[in-house]
Order: structure tokens, then C-alpha cells, then sequence
């Protein structure tokens, strides 16, 4: 499963979303130092299809995780070469214009 919030502020709409058994975890990459917190990415528990269908409702994304980062790149969102990895994890982040 995917897990998944939506933040607003004003018109803008981000959509934070991670492969579910990432949540709680820290990974760290040199000076990066990313964790997946309950509080960002800790929303609904979703499936994949579900999650392709938010993606199309966001100004804006921030996804860790095989699973999320496949979906983004199936739907167009995201290149496969413009994946970066934090400590063996895939993280993308997108900006919708």
C-alpha cells in the first residue's frame, strides 16, 4: 500500500506520498537526512490506482518509495532519469505547471 496526504495552502495542493513501509523510517545520503514522518506522508492508506487518480488533483508532489515513484512515472509525471536516491530509496519531487 501507499501512504498519502494532501497539504493545501491557498491554491496550491501537495500531494506527499510514500510506499507504506517506509513511513517512520530515516535515511540518510552524506549531509541529506530525510524521514518519512507520520505527520507528512502518514495521511490515507491507498492503493496505487487511487493514488495515480490524487496525482491528477496536485499542484505538487513529494514521493519516496518504489511503488509511488513507478505510479509517477507511468502516468507521465515523472522521467525515470530525474529519480534521485537517498540512501538506496527512489525520491522524486514535482511541480505542475
Amino acid at each position: 500500500m501507499i501512504r498519502a496526504r494532501i497539504h493545501r495552502h491557498g491554491d496550491e495542493r501537495l500531494l506527499a506520498a510514500c510506499d507504506g513501509e517506509l513511513l517512520g523510517k530515516t535515511f540518510q545520503n552524506g549531509m541529506a537526512r530525510v524521514t518519512i514522518t507520520e505527520a507528512f506522508y502518514g495521511g490515507d492508506e491507498i492503493t496505487e490506482e487511487t493514488l495515480a487518480e490524487r496525482m491528477g488533483s496536485v499542484t505538487m508532489m513529494n514521493l519516496f518509495g518504489e511503488r509511488a515513484i513507478a505510479v509517477a512515472i507511468e502516468k507521465g509525471y515523472v522521467a525515470s532519469e530525474n529519480v534521485i536516491v537517498v540512501a538506496g530509496v527512489k525520491h522524486a519531487q514535482v511541480v505542475i505547471i
